[in-house]
């Protein structure tokens, strides 16, 4: 699908954005997402998406370039694309997210053997 070049009211514009996003927002797990995100985007945009995400995370990571590239296969271009965009809201908010997630799985794996241990 191709974007048209005519430019729609500003107005409209903002007001579909705005329920676009709060589709978004109103899914309310990852299941929805995922049939979301793969009825509305095509293959290959999901794939990008998911790409860009991953290579962020494993900047964040420190991998290096090569690592990313091989295991993604993406280029040198696109990680150093997507280095840039780390530094904006949307980024750092989404991998503060999985740092968070990773957090709480770690504590609940060692909550869970604490309680195992305690149990015997």
């Amino acid at each position: 699908m191709h974007t048209s070049k005519r430019k729609i009211n500003k107005n409209l514009s903002r007001q579909i954005y705005q329920l676009f996003y709060q589709v978004i927002a109103d899914t309310h797990n990852p299941k929805e997402v995922e049939e979301f995100l793969k009825d509305f985007l095509s293959e290959t945009e999901l794939e990008i998406l998911a790409k860009r995400l991953a290579i962020a995370y494993w900047l964040n990571k420190s991998r290096n370039y090569e690592n990313i590239k091989t295991n993604l296969s993406v280029s040198s271009t696109t990680i150093a694309t997507v280095a840039q965009q780390m530094k904006k809201t949307g980024f750092k908010k989404a991998l503060e997210k999985i740092r968070a997630d990773e957090w709480a799985t770690l504590w609940a794996k060692k909550i869970g053997k604490v309680m195992k241990f305690g149990r015997q």
